[in-house]
């Protein structure tokens, strides 16, 4: 029996509101801004949340001193369309060197690493 049950994934960055965007741009999804606090709430899955975090500082990939901490998966049908697409909207490659693996690893706009990932 489980102690607890999973409620949302938070991100911490400088502007909920401008990441909250990105991601519901990737996934899909309603957002919910209340301020400092932003949901995002996708369709079929999991809900993400983005938090107001002054001085935030972005985790680097990789990096034993400045650990990326936690990381999201994103299942993609088209890695090459998807990749298009996240970098339009702002997001960066953080690992070119094997385009023959089915995973690709980039950082979001605040600078979080997520993986699109060929299901």
């Amino acid at each position: 029996m489980a102690l607890a049950k999973l409620g949302v994934v938070v991100l911490d960055c400088p502007d909920p509101r401008t990441l909250a965007g990105f991601y519901a741009e990737v996934l899909g999804g309603t957002i919910e801004d209340n301020g400092e606090w932003v949901d995002l709430k996708v369709p079929g899955g999991q809900q993400l949340a983005f938090q107001a975090a002054p001085g935030f500082v972005p985790p680097k990939w990789p990096s034993p001193e400045q650990s990326q901490q936690y990381h999201l998966d994103l299942t993609v049908e088209d890695l090459d369309a998807a990749e298009a697409g996240v970098l339009a909207l702002g997001a960066r490659v953080l690992d070119a060197e094997d385009r023959s693996r089915t995973w690709r690893v980039y950082a979001d706009p605040a600078g979080h690493p997520f993986c699109l990932c060929a299901c």
